[in-house]
């Protein structure tokens, strides 16, 4: 790319021009329907065990809401920020997600929940450091697929770098072990390096490595094997390894065609294990039968096919990091979107990973909202950029008049 192009990817919206005239209605109304639909479901599928575990049916339902209005402040703090701050801090940012995946393995600042040491803790509140760093790290290689757009097109040490980097810190995150959310860092910058022009022998021989490398320690890990067996065949230990899974099962396949209706879940009554967490979908299957999930499953499709159409309207007004940006963020929800329902319905193993604005969990809600945010920032200076190049246009007619 064009030093021109680079500098073009920088236009900011004329000063006069209010700051929400530009905001993208579609990204926002996906945005606020799955949230608030997750809201609901939150409060829904975890009525009873906050009524056991806290005296209180709304614990849970409560705090999803207050984070959901951090998360919307958060979103519009991204949508405030020129694009041209986060390219220009991308290697920064990408040291600074190394630097947090280090930390939380060092004794005394992690925090270890069921086995799991995801957590750092500051004291006051928790941070799960895997949501920080995989936004980060779509930002550093948004910006390293503008700077090295000639070398990852051409040549195989332009793929082999940034991919050396997601591979640490994945494998930085199979260390505390969170084996999901290491899948969809790599998943998502494997994908951004597809749309960034990478050759696709290339690809595929490093789709294949990592496939490889990804069933060697799923092999040699007793506790993977172990999910990965009943994943196989749940039926076979429906008590013990396969409990959680066969439980969602039920769940889906009770709901039938319409569903129980709203609050009508029996499978979240103490029988389906973190059903407002990693297993939400479950629950909404349950109550609103397939043809919600269908809807659902829609909602995910038009927020990644929005997406690509941002991206492709910053392409064409030579705004590449805003593109990748975009790219990264809308594969980021739609590939931890498809692996949280696979493996509600038992198409793949069970991982730690929640349904993207939706599941109960702070951490999940805050950067999802942050990276939505960023979408939208894109989407508005693709616009301001139109309204500019329209003025521009029509400035020599009014000279002539």
């Amino acid at each position: 790319m064009t030093s021109q192009a680079v500098r073009s990817s920088q236009v900011l919206a004329p000063k006069d021009v209010k700051l929400t005239h530009g905001l993208d209605t579609q990204i926002l109304l996906i945005y606020g329907f799955l949230s608030l639909l997750g809201l609901v479901m939150v409060t829904s599928a975890s009525i009873s065990v906050a009524d056991a575990q806290m005296n209180d049916p709304f614990y849970y339902g409560k705090r999803q809401f207050l984070r959901l209005v951090l998360g919307v402040l958060l979103m519009w703090i991204a949508y405030r920020i020129p694009t041209r701050v986060w390219k220009d801090n991308g290697l920064v940012l990408m040291l600074s997600s190394i630097v947090l995946l280090i930390l939380v393995l060092v004794p005394g600042f992690g925090r270890t929940v069921n086995g799991a040491t995801r957590w750092l803790d500051l004291m006051v509140f928790t941070v799960q450091v895997s949501e920080i760093a995989k936004l980060f790290l779509i930002i550093y290689l948004s910006g390293y697929l503008i700077r090295r757009s000639e070398e990852v097109q051409s040549g195989i040490m332009g793929f082999i770098k940034p991919m050396i980097i997601l591979a640490l810190a994945s494998a930085l995150l199979l260390m505390e072990p969170d084996f999901g959310a290491a899948a969809v860092l790599l998943m998502t910058g494997l994908g951004m390096m597809f749309l960034g022009g990478v050759r696709f022998g290339q690809f595929l021989v490093f789709v294949l490595g990592t496939l490889s490398i990804m069933a060697l320690l799923a092999y040699l890990s007793p506790y993977r094997m172990a999910r990965i067996t009943s994943f196989l065949d749940p039926w076979a230990d429906p008590f013990n390894s396969g409990f959680q899974l066969t439980q969602s099962l039920i769940a889906i396949g009770s709901g039938g065609l319409f569903g129980t209706g709203l609050g009508g879940s029996i499978q979240k009554l103490f029988y389906l294990p973190e059903a407002h967490t990693d297993f939400l979908f479950a629950v909404y299957a349950e109550e609103f039968g397939l043809v919600g999930a269908v809807l659902l499953i829609a909602l995910y499709i038009w927020f990644l096919f929005r997406c690509f159409q941002i991206g492709k309207q910053s392409l064409l007004k030579q705004q590449a990091f805003g593109a990748y940006l975009v790219y990264g963020v809308g594969l980021l929800v739609s590939i931890q979107a498809i692996i949280n329902m696979g493996v509600n319905m038992g198409a793949l193993p069970t991982k730690g990973l929640t349904l993207p604005l939706m599941s109960y969990g702070g951490n999940s809600i805050l950067i999802m909202s942050f990276g939505i945010g960023l979408v939208l920032r894109v989407a508005y200076e693709n616009n301001q950029t139109a309204e500019t190049e329209k003025k521009s246009a029509q400035l020599p007619r009014k000279v002539v008049q």
